[in-house]
């Protein structure tokens, strides 16, 4: 029989939500592991570092759309709108000088808030099927402005001459991508951190009940406009950071970042992951990539007919997406017990 967990001197008699919250806010020993996990592959894995790389930068864009779609319920088809505006910003600033990875970094969070707080206005104000069309219209436009405008952006050739200097001044970018790991882990983690001490918060449980049921959530008080506005704001900025990054990696900017497919595929990450668990997008965006990188080299010609079968198997008999399937197993193991 498992005990309860033991309350500290300083909260015995403390009301049960307060408790609740606290509890929430413990990391785990699943969650340390998770993240110890990924600082080992920096020993284990040393030849497939950029990989592991692409799949960190594509995790944390799977985290920035779960707190729109996983946790407030806003569908979008539009996202990668975001990841592109990160990515060309920091290769814009990167090839007319400024060449650091953090002011890079700075400058395409700032670019994807402000074009995440313009956009949330007409996104917010329609039902879902409007929203979905708004946010694949301003995804396509974009598309189409970074096509057209070939002298800024390089149009599908993409942005060429992207250097970007050392991190802190420091560790440069070698070939190997030893650098651009530990430096995309460091800013994933902190960037993770935040996110998770704002979803375990009351402003994440309002979040929840927004999703759950909007007119109750209003009933009780919370201002429904507000807090969807600034999580859509806040998710675009995590994207745009995302998008920076991989332009920091790989020090190349394509229209592709821009381009309906990313959008798609970052979204089947997150289901194949979980949605609203925090630990889905990255968990999705592991498998969706190992799975196609694999898949490929199994048969070029029909990969993407397995990783349609790998859709719907984990849509259909993993509820909640792997994380869920294995968090339901890991309740059976202990319920045997």
């Amino acid at each position: 029989m498992m005990l309860p967990p033991r309350v500290p001197a300083h909260l015995v008699g403390a009301p049960p939500y307060l408790l609740q919250l606290r509890q929430r806010e413990r990391w785990s020993a699943a969650e340390i592991a998770f993240w110890i996990a990924l600082v080992a592959v920096y020993f284990v894995f040393p030849k497939n570092l950029l990989f592991a790389s692409q799949i960190l930068i594509s995790g944390l864009f799977a985290l920035s759309l779960d707190l729109i779609l996983g946790y407030a319920g806003i569908v979008t088809l539009g996202h990668a709108a975001f990841f592109g505006i990160g990515a060309y910003t920091a290769g814009l600033l990167a090839v007319h000088g400024v060449r650091d990875p953090l002011a890079g970094l700075a400058a395409a969070a700032c670019a994807g808030a402000f074009a995440g707080r313009l956009t949330s206005f007409p996104v917010l104000r329609g039902s879902d099927l409007a929203r979905l069309m708004i946010t694949l219209g301003i995804g396509l436009l974009l598309y189409e402005a970074a096509n057209r405008a070939t002298a800024l952006t390089g149009g599908v050739d993409g942005l060429q001459g992207v250097e970007i200097g050392p991190v802190l001044g420091l560790f440069a970018f070698d070939l190997k991508g030893r650098v651009a790991y530990a430096y995309v882990l460091g800013v994933v983690f902190v960037l993770f951190v935040l996110v998770r001490a704002l979803m375990v918060s009351p402003y994440g449980l309002t979040l929840a009940c927004i999703r759950e049921n909007p007119k109750r959530a209003q009933a009780i008080g919370v201002p429904i406009g507000a807090r969807l506005g600034n999580v859509y704001t806040f998710s675009a900025l995590l994207a745009a950071v995302a998008g920076a990054l991989l332009t920091q990696t790989t020090q190349f900017v394509g229209i592709d970042t821009l381009g309906f497919q990313r959008s798609a595929d970052v979204l089947v990450m997150l289901i194949v992951g979980g949605t609203a668990r925090l630990y889905g997008g990255f968990v999705g965006a592991a498998v969706f990539l190992i799975a196609q990188d694999r898949l490929a080299d199994l048969n070029p010609v029909y990969w993407l007919f397995w990783l349609g079968i790998l859709l719907i198997v984990s849509t259909l008999y993993l509820e909640g997406g792997v994380v869920g399937g294995l968090r339901h197993l890991a309740a059976r193991v202990r319920g045997r017990r």
